[in-house]
């Protein structure tokens, strides 16, 4: 053999597979390698073949008289960064830059085959994100400008082939600028405003990762409103009235207002025993099924049926769509086109869901009103699913049940209502009955059903309640009802909003599954709200959320790069303007941002702290991390006492309250998902510890071989 030839792209050698020299073909980037693989089968006419070049696979296909190439980058490849290392603020030069790591061996091989295609074909997500991924790999690795698109919604072989068929001329410039514009902006308020915050607290005297950003500043506000509400409401006294009345039957009526003057009780008081006129209505309403899944909605749904977070509905229904199982579920559109193929995919889901798709009468689907110019509402592709955990089928076959429920018929209710008059005062009680369910055999719609009797002409009072109640604060945000707030208010994305929320709580903002706003994230909000109320303007946030609407529907690309440039240096003048007002009062910030940290700190040492040392009976023994992360009990009075006891290494550790009776240790309170608590003696000198290490050194017992009968 001879020397071999190699060519270095990032370090990484190339070389081990070549196409030919004369042969030409047309290279295809999708967005991940499982869409790659879905987009090859679906393409090739025959089998396509399957290689990899240091682990990174690409297909080869052959597709008419024509050869293809897909290969696949694993979302961005490329990311924003600054130029240089200078740590003041604010920063305004930057640059997309390679991303690091395995993507690496990815953009080597994009590179690779790109310098011998003789065309160009960019087959990612069709949304901003999905082209501006593409548009990198096409400008930076192929050296292009411009190429042909496929667009699709799902992946699987008749909508493929009907993309390539009708296939872009070029890709939507449209959405790459207004990706790329994102990016820049979320950049400069995040990078910019999280390390003045940081520098805030530095100057204060204490360290602590802190971030901020053109989202993510309005949507904590938000929720310390919410809570600045909570914490100011005072409750007060109200009372409900009941009437238990009869005649053939039997009922309790309430009376429609709250009463909130406790001297108009006795009024209500005297009509014991009193007579009065019972009247009863009815009144029969169809119930239309609710319109088809946009992403928030599935996430709300998710989230009310199975506690599955707004951001693991995302990840689910990703995967789902990777699948070929459902739909692209970025999407904001509650409309299902015609040409999605109705029918081929009912008859489909008939094959896997026969019992709910008997339900499905409608030739048309009922739709909602909001639409999204790249793609329909989420569906199913009704393709076979394989293995899927337990969250994935939850949250596929809610999917398949709310498209199947919006081709059946309405659902129809009789609402009943029984007036009773006693007096001057009316009374009243309302029943609700399901006469056709319909749609409702198919979706889990949760329908209060109450069924009450007739109650006509004249009834005595048999008796009278009187409860009294107490005001309630504002209900807390959920994971979800968050998420539905931030699309109402046209704060952030379809696909970031999720990210948004968990952020929040990776940062100690909040906390919760309703959602509490922590005294970080209080004086967060407030130390800006006085110093510089810019960063939280919610105003300006959906200012430049429309902004990049309309760089998204604009046709040329000239029109396109004019408008990013007005917005970016637009968002570049309103930065410089905030870090004039923030660093006029650096000091004042910091200190409210270091009295919460020192605040947190001390409720974890707190919540950390678990008795008295036994051994130096001076210090405490306190629940520590070591530099490897592994969990342990210390003496707080190290290094003069170091004296350390093992810990359980994953989930909740309180202390039980309970001593243990062997060694009189404190026990503790093991606290895991899916499990019992676990009270148990962390001393290893006690025999319950010998018992435990006894029991689980034992082999279990080999199983004797079952007879066959």
């Amino acid at each position: 053999m001879g020397k071999r030839k190699i060519n270095f792209y990032f370090g990484l050698a190339t070389d081990k597979y070549k196409i030919g020299s004369k042969m030409t073909y047309t290279l295809i980037i999708a967005e991940k390698p499982a869409a790659a693989m879905r987009i090859a089968y679906a393409l090739a006419e025959i089998a396509p073949v399957k290689r990899n070049i240091a682990g990174v696979p690409f297909w080869e296909i052959n597709r008419g008289k024509k050869k293809f190439i897909i290969v696949s980058a694993v979302g961005h490849l490329f990311g924003l960064a600054q130029k240089g290392t200078s740590k003041e603020w604010p920063v305004f030069d930057i640059e997309w830059q390679a991303s690091k790591g395995f993507v690496r061996k990815y953009m080597n091989v994009i590179t690779h085959f790109a310098k011998e295609a003789d065309n160009f074909i960019i087959a990612c997500d069709y949304d901003i994100e999905g082209e501006l991924i593409g548009f990198n790999a096409l400008r930076f690795l192929c050296k292009k400008e411009d190429a042909k698109r496929m667009k699709f919604s799902t992946l699987t072989k008749p909508d493929l082939i009907k993309s390539y068929e009708d296939i872009m001329a070029h890709i939507d410039f449209g959405q790459v600028y207004a990706g790329e514009t994102r990016h820049f902006l979320d950049w400069y308020y995040g990078i910019n405003l999280s390390r003045a915050l940081m520098q805030a607290i530095k100057k204060a005297g204490s360290f602590r990762i802190l971030s901020i950003g053109r989202v993510q500043g309005p949507a904590l506000a938000l929720i310390v409103e919410k809570e600045k509400k909570i914490q100011a409401f005072k409750p007060e006294p109200y009372w409900q009235i009941f009437l238990l009345v009869k005649n053939k039957h039997e009922i309790e009526v309430k009376y429609p207002k709250d009463i909130i003057k406790e001297k108009e009780l006795k009024i209500f008081e005297k009509l014991k025993g009193k007579t009065g006129e019972a009247r009863t209505t009815k009144e029969e309403k169809s119930l239309r099924p609710f319109p088809p899944f946009d992403l928030t909605s599935l996430q709300i749904e998710s989230y009310k049926f199975f506690g599955i977070t707004p951001a693991q509905t995302l990840s689910i229904a990703q995967k789902l769509y990777l699948q070929g199982l459902i739909s692209y579920p970025r999407t904001s559109s509650q409309k299902l086109p015609f040409t999605i193929g109705y029918k081929r995919i009912l008859n489909k889901l008939n094959r896997l869901f026969p019992k709910l798709t008997a339900y499905a009468k409608r030739a048309m689907p009922i739709e909602g009103r909001k639409t999204d110019p790249a793609h329909p509402s989420i569906f199913p592709t009704g393709e076979k699913s394989k293995k899927l955990n337990q969250a994935e089928k939850q949250v596929y076959d809610l999917i398949v049940k709310r498209f199947i429920a919006c081709f059946s018929e309405d659902a129809f209710i009789e609402e009943k209502k029984i007036s009773v008059k006693v007096g001057k005062h009316e009374f009243i009680v309302q029943g609700k009955k399901i006469l056709k369910k319909e749609w409702l055999n198919v979706y889990p719609a949760k329908i209060d059903v109450k069924e009450i009797p007739d109650l006509d002409g004249k009834v005595k009072v048999k008796d009278v309640r009187i409860d009294e109640k107490e005001t309630q604060p504002p209900r807390r945000y959920s994971a979800s009802s968050l998420v539905y707030e931030l699309e109402k208010r046209g704060l952030g994305t379809k696909g970031t909003r999720a990210m948004i929320v968990d952020t929040l709580y990776k940062r100690g903002y909040i906390t919760g599954r309703q959602i509490q706003a922590t005294k970080l994230g209080m004086n967060v909000v407030s130390a800006l709200e006085k110093n510089s109320p810019l960063i939280l303007d919610e105003k300006l946030t959906r200012k430049f959320e429309e902004e990049m609407e309309k760089i998204r529907g604009e046709k040329t690309k000239e029109k396109i790069v004019k408008k990013e440039k007005k917005v970016i240096d637009e968002a570049k003048d309103l930065l410089i303007k905030i870090s004039k007002q923030f660093k006029e009062h650096e000091k004042e910030i910091g200190k409210e941002l270091l009295a919460a940290h020192k605040e947190i700190v001390e409720e974890q040492r707190k919540a950390n702290t678990l008795f008295l040392c036994p051994v130096c009976k001076k210090g405490h023994l306190v629940m520590l991390r070591s530099r490897r992360g592994k969990r342990f009990a210390g003496c707080d009075a190290y290094p003069k006492c170091k004296n350390t006891y093992a810990l359980p290494q994953y989930g909740l550790i309180k202390l039980a309250g309970k001593k243990c009776k062997e060694c009189d240790f404190q026990l503790l309170l093991l606290i895991r998902k899916s499990k019992p608590p676990w009270e148990f003696c962390f001393n290893p000198e006690c025999k319950t510890r010998k018992v435990i290490k006894k029991v689980r050194r034992q082999k279990p017992k080999a199983r004797k071989p079952r007879k066959l009968s």
